[in-house]
């Protein structure tokens, strides 16, 4: 899953670009298929088809993560050094 996209925050704008690799837990109930990944709490997703199911999955995931990032940004003191950290 590619996640990126623009922060706007105290007339600062932050861009990030990240690829992120989730579990995702497909199963079939009746007619429709229900997801969920382990590693994001809250995030769920339902479909049709399988595929629906994980595209709908990998929406909620999106969503998640984006406010998680903008609510780290929050808050930040004028003054603080911002820079980027790579983690492998």
């Amino acid at each position: 899953m590619y996640l990126g996209g623009v922060v706007r925050h105290r007339k600062r704008v932050y861009t990030f670009s990240m690829r992120n690799e989730f579990t995702a837990v497909i199963e079939q109930e009746g007619d429709w298929f229900a997801a969920w990944s382990p590693r994001i709490p809250g995030a769920n997703g339902q479909g049709s088809s399988v595929e629906e199911c994980r595209a709908s999955l990998g929406a909620a995931i999106r969503l998640i993560l984006e406010d998680r990032r903008e609510d780290g940004l929050r808050g930040i003191p004028p003054d603080a050094i911002q820079e980027t950290l790579t983690v492998q």
